[in-house]
């Protein structure tokens, strides 16, 4: 399928008026040149990637990453149609070993005659390592010069191999502004304006969600719904075209980017972006008890002690949905992202955490010190266990100040509270112990 547009190259005239009649707008707005294509100006423009590639009239193989309806299928035809390369197209989701080999072989012919081959591979992260390690060879050896298209990040998707012999190129969503020329120019191919008014029209845009495809699509439910001389406004709209469903994968990047922007906002205090991909999330169908999940999370990577209560209702929210369910429950896991937005932050027990299990990594082996051990048995009160212990609640201060790491190790400190929230009391009681400690003689 197409999935970026420009002008339409004309129909033979003997067909022109039954493929107009049939061919789908987007496909009639395919571009025919790099400078047609919107959207993608960083790689097509002047200075462009491709621009620039075009230039040298030499490819090398690339890896086509960004969202549907970007234009990636399009400027693999049009790469292959301007450096006069033999274009071949496969899918991973329809294709196997078998379909491989038979294009593999294809072009070894081809190129036994002088021509190399473009072969473009849609969703080319389906293929198994093992499939995806099969374009090796004939990657090397210059048979073809492999453009893969995918929606998913390389870096996890792809193999190692695979990505070191070919070069990524992210393909970006459409705009508002790149959407609203493609209208323009769909407009000016129907010779008719949409019948829109300005508000149903920007409601249009965003319903594309950054697909060009998706616009066009849009634009010819529009103008096969209206009657003459109607114009819909955004409720009109709605009732007229429904509704969209959000691009959002719930196993992939659209999950991954938006549990990222949420945790982002709440870490940056700011309750009316986290409350927005919350229910960005929700309304694309992602798991509350998921979301609950991560924000139990977030109450003790960013808030920590600064704010004890802030785990208790992550925690008490998660557990709210989990008895009251959707969406009745939904409201308690907006509660909860709120305050963990608007309370103070912290990462000192995160950091602490991490710094305690790096040394627990480098130093499993020690014991601790004998004089913190319970000598159950005469043998071991003989070796020195429990010997020198002092019990705190004896102590001035029910504080006594002795050694408790290794000795091996000495003292460590791993906690270092903020002066925000509750951890500013935790600080001023550590101050107080180390000066104890100091007072007291006790390394």
């Amino acid at each position: 399928m197409s999935d970026l547009f420009g002008p339409a190259p004309e129909p033979p005239a003997s067909e022109g008026k039954k493929l107009s009649a049939t061919r789908p707008l987007a496909d009639r707005l395919r571009p025919t040149g790099l400078p047609d294509v919107v959207g993608q100006e960083h790689l097509t423009g002047p200075s462009g990637a491709l621009t620039r590639m075009l230039e040298s009239r030499s490819l090398g193989s690339m890896i086509f990453w960004g969202p549907p309806g970007t234009g990636k299928t399009t400027v693999a035809r049009l790469l292959a149609s301007q450096v006069d390369l033999a274009f071949e197209q496969i899918s991973a989701i329809f294709s196997g070993v078998a379909d491989l080999k038979k294009v593999f072989e294809t072009a070894r012919l081809r190129m036994q005659k002088g021509r190399q081959t473009l072969l473009f591979v849609d969703e080319i992260h389906r293929f198994n390592r093992a499939q995806q390690d099969s374009f090796l060879p004939v990657m090397e050896d210059g048979t073809v010069v492999l453009v893969g298209a995918t929606t998913e990040n390389p870096s996890f998707e792809l193999n190692a191999a695979l990505l070191s012999r070919a070069r990524v190129l992210t393909f970006h969503a459409h705009g508002e502004a790149s959407l609203g020329r493609l209208l323009e120019r769909a407009e000016a191919a129907e010779n008719r304006a949409l019948p829109l008014d300005g508000e149903a029209r920007d409601l249009l845009i965003r319903m594309a969600d950054g697909d060009g495809r998706a616009i066009l699509t849009l634009a010819e439910e529009v103008w096969r719904a209206a009657r003459p001389g109607e114009t819909f406004d955004a409720e009109g709209l709605r009732s007229v075209v429904q509704r969209r469903a959000p691009v959002y994968d719930k196993s992939q990047d659209g999950h991954y980017n938006l549990i990222s922007a949420l945790h982002k906002s709440v870490r940056g205090s700011d309750p009316d972006a986290a409350l927005y991909y919350l229910c960005r999330m929700l309304d694309a169908g992602e798991d509350p008890l998921y979301l609950g999940r991560r924000l139990v999370r977030m109450a003790s990577e960013d808030i920590g002690l600064a704010d004890p209560q802030a785990l208790v209702i992550a925690s008490a929210a998660k557990d709210a949905f989990d008895y009251l369910g959707s969406p009745e429950g939904e409201l308690a896991l907006a509660q909860a992202t709120v305050y963990l937005a608007t309370a103070p932050k912290s990462n000192a027990l995160y950091t602490a955490y991490k710094a305690a299990m790096r040394a627990a990594k480098e130093n499993g082996s020690l014991l601790p010190p004998k004089h913190i051990l319970n000598a159950p048995t005469k043998l071991m009160k003989g070796e020195g266990y429990g010997t020198g212990y002092r019990y705190d609640h004896d102590e001035p201060d029910a504080f006594s100040g002795q050694n408790y790491f290794p000795s091996e190790m000495g003292r460590q400190q791993f906690y270092d509270p903020t002066p925000r929230g509750l951890e500013a009391t935790l600080a001023k009681r550590l101050d107080h112990w180390s000066r104890l400690r100091r007072e007291r003689g006790e390394p």
